[in-house]
C-alpha cells in the first residue's frame, strides 16, 4: 500500500504542471482516442512517461519534467503542448483544452477500461459516469512536511479567486449552465472533493489519508480529489482549482502566482505566524460566488467581516507579492466570456475550432 511519507518533502520550490485536454476529431468534437495516443503508440522525447489518461477515452493528461528555474516554465509548458499536439495528429486527432468540453455528451462517450477507472465507475455510479472535467494541476516543491501542511490550509482561501480568473467551462452539453465555471460544480459532485477542511501538522492530514484508505473509503491517496493538497508521493503542495486553460499563457500566470504564494507562505511559516482557521462554510460561499460569477465575483473576506472584488484581491496581491501574473489573467477575456462570445456571434462549430490548440 503507497501512503507516501514526510520524507517525500526535501525540495522548496520546484514545479511540475499537470494539464487535461481532450482528444478531438477534425471538427474539434470529442472522439476516443487514448488507445492510439497512450497505449499501442506512446510517445518519446518530453512526453515520454509523462502522458496519461484520465476516466474517459477522449481526455488525456499531461505533466512536465520537474521544472527547478521558475524562468523555464512558459518554455516547458509550450514544448509539452506542442508534443501532444504533434503526436496526436501523427494518429488523425487534435486537441481542445476547456474545462468542459461544451458538446461532450457523457452518455454517448466511453470511459476508459483500465482497472482504476472501471473500480471508480462502479463505486461512485451516476457523479463519475459524467465526469467530463478537465482542469490544471500545480505542484510546488515543499521542503517539511508540516510546512506543507500549513500552506496547503493557509492556500485555501486564495484558490476561490484562482478558480473565478480560472473560469473556463460555461457550457453543458451544448447547453448555457449560468455558471462561469460548470465543471467545479460538476466535480465537486464526487466524493473527497471541494474545500478541505484544516489540518493541524502533517500527522493529522497522513493519518487521515491512511485512514481512508485502510478503511476503504477510496482505494489509494490518489482519490483525495481535494482543491488543494499536501501530496504525499511527490512532497509537493498541490494545487487542483484552475479550470484547464486554452490559452498557454494563462496556465504559465497560473503557475507564476501559485509559485509565488507558496514561496510567500513558506516565509510566512518560517517567521512563525500562527495561520488561521476560516470557516469551511466560508471557503465554501467563496468558491460557489467564483463557479457562479466568474470575474464578478466577490469573496468574503478571513475575518467574515467584509467583502473583497476580485479586482481588489488581484491589485493586492499583486501588490504584495511583486508579480503581475494575476493581473495579466484579470486584463485578459476570460475563457467563460469568450466562449459565450464565440457561440453568440459564430456557432458552435466555430466555438469547437477554438477550443482547439494549434
Amino acid at each position: 500500500m503507497d501512503l507516501g511519507s514526510a520524507d517525500a518533502f526535501d525540495r522548496m520550490g520546484t514545479l511540475g504542471v499537470e494539464e487535461e485536454f481532450y482528444i478531438v476529431d477534425e471538427r474539434g468534437r470529442p472522439t476516443s482516442g487514448i488507445s492510439d495516443l497512450v497505449y499501442e503508440h506512446p510517445p518519446t522525447g518530453i512526453l515520454e512517461d509523462r502522458i496519461d489518461h484520465e476516466l474517459f477515452q477522449f481526455t488525456i493528461e499531461t505533466q512536465t519534467p520537474l521544472i527547478e528555474d521558475r524562468s523555464t516554465v512558459e518554455s516547458t509548458v509550450r514544448t509539452v503542448r506542442e508534443a501532444l499536439v504533434e503526436h496526436a495528429a501523427e494518429y488523425g486527432y487534435r486537441i481542445a483544452a476547456a474545462g468542459l468540453h461544451p458538446t461532450a455528451k457523457w452518455r454517448e462517450l466511453d470511459h476508459a477500461t483500465k482497472p482504476r477507472y472501471q473500480s471508480q465507475l462502479d463505486r461512485i455510479q451516476y457523479p463519475q459516469h459524467r465526469n467530463t472535467t478537465s482542469g490544471l494541476h500545480v505542484h510546488v516543491g515543499v521542503d517539511d512536511a508540516d510546512k506543507a501542511t500549513w500552506i496547503a490550509n493557509e492556500l485555501r482561501w486564495y484558490l476561490p479567486p484562482v478558480l473565478a480568473l480560472s473560469a473556463n467551462s460555461p457550457y453543458w452539453y451544448d447547453f448555457d449552465t449560468g455558471l462561469a465555471s460548470a465543471r467545479a460544480k460538476i466535480f465537486e459532485a464526487l466524493p473527497n472533493t471541494g474545500m478541505p477542511t484544516h489540518f493541524a501538522d502533517f500527522e493529522s492530514y497522513r493519518r487521515f489519508e491512511r485512514r481512508m484508505v485502510e478503511l476503504g473509503s477510496i482505494e489509494d491517496r490518489g482519490e483525495l480529489w481535494y482543491d488543494v493538497r499536501p501530496h504525499t508521493g511527490h512532497g509537493t503542495v498541490e494545487v487542483r482549482t484552475p479550470d484547464a486553460q486554452t490559452d498557454p499563457e494563462a496556465t504559465v500566470a497560473f503557475v507564476e502566482y501559485i509559485h509565488a504564494l507558496v514561496n510567500d507562505l513558506a516565509a510566512r511559516y518560517a517567521d512563525g505566524e500562527s495561520g488561521t482557521d476560516v470557516r469551511r462554510e466560508i471557503l465554501d460561499a467563496n468558491k460557489w460566488h467564483a463557479m457562479r460569477y466568474g470575474r464578478d465575483a466577490d469573496f468574503i473576506t478571513r475575518d467574515a467581516e467584509d467583502t473583497v472584488s476580485l479586482g481588489e484581491f488581484v491589485d493586492a496581491e499583486a501588490d504584495r507579492l511583486g508579480t503581475n501574473a494575476l493581473r495579466r489573467l484579470l486584463d485578459a477575456e476570460s475563457g467563460s466570456a469568450r466562449q459565450r462570445r464565440i457561440r453568440r456571434d459564430s456557432g458552435i462549430d466555430t466555438l469547437c475550432e477554438t477550443l482547439c490548440l494549434d
